[in-house]
């Protein structure tokens, strides 16, 4: 439990961190994210306290789909803002076009590492994620048409809105699905098999047909 705690919470703030190595980048960001940046143009607020409210938004989403968070949700919609903000804090912005380039990568592979430990510490998937599973549970669609549905809507609202839609955006829909399926299995904590107990034997003697019988006590 202690590790899976310590990987869940490292993970979100890994998350948020790649985040805004993305954003500061400047070269496109995922679907999400474009539409926080286009609200962050429309309303003036922080990006990382939108972040948090549109994750509480999509939560509120779950009640029709029947999905329960666990903690882990309810981690991701706390940290992940405050860590992206944190992030805009410590990460400059890159001058030069290699920079641009070097800094979007770094933040796409360090996303992939993030998310392969918090989603691997099974604490539940973030607002989003289960969203995306909940329907797919509730009403039988499938999940990659699911995503694309949702995706493909979030950020053509987030483009309207002015955000960042670039080649970081076409880079992160293409390469985050197998960079996450390489980190996952390294970092998923392994689920507890369940303990066999041997059961005494208990030997029964039977007079009236003179032999023995074993039965489980």
């Amino acid at each position: 439990m202690a590790r899976r705690i310590i990987q869940l919470l490292i993970g979100l703030v890994a998350y948020g961190v790649a985040i805004s190595m993305m954003v500061r980048g400047a070269l496109g960001v995922p679907p999400w994210d474009v539409l926080t940046q286009g609200l962050v143009l429309q309303t003036g607020l922080p990006f990382g306290l939108l972040t948090n409210i549109i994750g509480a938004l999509v939560l509120l989403l779950w009640i029709p789909i029947r999905q329960k968070p666990g903690i882990g949700t309810i981690a991701n919609v706390l940290l992940v803002g405050p860590s992206i903000e944190l992030g805009l804090l410590l990460v400059p912005v890159p001058a030069e076009l290699w920079q641009q380039v070097l800094l979007f990568a770094g933040g796409l592979a360090l996303l992939s590492v993030a998310s392969g430990l918090y989603i691997g510490a099974r604490f539940g998937p973030g607002p989003r994620d289960g969203l995306m599973t909940g329907i797919h549970t509730r009403w039988g669609f499938k999940i990659w048409w699911v995503r694309s549905v949702i995706e493909i809507t979030v950020l053509s609202i987030g483009w309207l809105l002015g955000g960042n839609v670039g080649l970081g955006t076409l880079a992160f829909a293409l390469l985050v699905g197998p960079m996450v399926g390489i980190t996952l299995p390294w970092l998923r904590v392994p689920t507890p098999e369940p303990r066999v107990v041997d059961e005494p034997v208990t030997t029964v003697v039977d007079s009236s047909q003179q032999g023995t019988s074993a039965i489980r006590s």
